[in-house]
């Protein structure tokens, strides 16, 4: 059994629904510890992280994953069984195949040939790890970012191994991501009997015509790199459960996903414009998620990314900033260059989730020659 496949699976065998790391980080910290990677595990709240570290110089080059997982589901869903690693028709079966543990093990074989082979190498490689991606996220990266603050860490270029790929791996790497502002509103209004309309103040009727507003706003045009800003109210909840009260009030959760043409403050402001002009008494209670990032067309990260997708997988890579959001938009703050590869994300977060056994072989390839093309001797 090759060694990526070998720690994909001992990896899926621990149970690491988040915030739980599993014994996933101390594993990962072992090996690399002996190669001479000088190791940080950082606990902040109940998460682990792991920071480990190759070289002092600058640049500094990081590979960036998660260990923890989403829940499962019904087990008895599953064709096989979720954290027993399963091998069936040339894939690889089994929570967090592909979200992340097989990119997380593919980062880590990469590291241990590249470091191996190139022992005085350049710059510094590290591993930053986190038990905290799929959940809440306040102690992950997000807080690894503020140590580092502290301490003076940079990072340079960093290597996010999200499931980036459509296809087959190769075909798609993210070069930015969206920003992501949530904001959970409630519209005020009197409680009545709907006999008796002029007695009470219908939240959801007050609403209405400032919800159809907000739906028809375009918020900006996007541009070269990001589509339009999208607006979506993802759940409206009103009501006391019979049909002859008049609520007291709605509560809504929207959510903006935004590009470099907009900003949160501005989002936040014209938002609250429309409701107020539609005479709508409100408390809104705003969460920014991320800002959005992008690698810059011209960055050495992007580039050599691109020339390894086309030199080891024969494909021209569909450069993106699609999709949801991803540590990197912690990362992207600190001044680094910033993209996203791994593989097949068709099965993500589903039963049965499962990654081509080809493609995880292929993988620690991609990532030692970025490595290699990086810190270069």
């Amino acid at each position: 059994m090759s060694a990526v496949i070998d720690l994909t699976r001992d990896l899926i065998r621990r149970r690491s629904v988040t915030p739980d790391d599993a014994g996933c980080l101390p594993l990962i910290a072992a090996r690399l510890e002996r190669l001479g990677f000088h190791i940080e595990h950082l606990r902040f709240g109940d998460v682990d992280n792991l920071w480990a570290t190759h070289g002092t110089e600058e640049p500094v080059l990081a590979f960036l994953g998660h260990t923890d997982v989403v829940p499962p589901g019904p087990e008895e869903r599953w064709r096989f069984p979720p954290f027993e690693p399963t091998e069936h028709d040339g894939m690889l079966y089994g929570r967090g195949t592909a979200d992340m543990k097989g990119s997380v093990a593919a980062m880590v074989v990469a590291l241990e040939r590249f470091v191996t082979a190139h022992p005085q190498h350049s710059g510094t490689v590290g591993l930053l790890l986190t038990s905290d991606e799929e959940g809440v996220a306040l102690h992950g990266v997000r807080e690894v970012v503020e140590h580092f603050a502290r301490s003076g860490q940079r990072i340079d270029a960093c290597v996010v191994g999200e499931p980036s790929a459509k296809e087959t791996l190769g075909d798609l790497i993210r070069v930015g991501r969206r920003g992501s502002l949530s904001g959970t509103l409630t519209v005020k209004g009197v409680q009545g009997h709907v006999a008796y309309p002029d007695k009470a103040l219908n939240p959801i009727h007050r609403f209405a015509p400032a919800l159809a507003a907000l739906v028809a706003e375009r918020w900006d045009d996007g541009n070269a790199d990001f589509p339009p800003t999208s607006f979506q109210v993802s759940n409206i909840h009103a009501g006391t459960g019979a049909n002859n009260v008049i609520p007291g009030e709605l509560v809504a959760l929207i959510n903006f996903r935004f590009s470099t043409a907009s900003t949160a403050d501005g989002l936040r402001e014209r938002t609250e414009a429309i409701l107020r002009a539609h005479d709508v008494a409100f408390d809104l209670d705003w969460h920014l998620s991320g800002h959005p990032f992008l690698a810059p067309p011209g960055g050495r990260l992007r580039r050599i990314t691109a020339e390894v997708c086309r030199e080891l997988c024969g494909i021209d890579p569909e450069e993106s900033t699609g999709g949801g959001t991803s540590d990197g938009r912690f990362i992207a703050p600190m001044g680094a260059e910033v993209i996203e590869l791994g593989p097949v994300n068709a099965t993500i977060h589903k039963v049965d989730e499962c990654v081509s056994l080809a493609d995880l072989e292929r993988l620690p390839d991609l990532y030692e020659a970025i490595c290699d093309r990086m810190l270069r001797q």
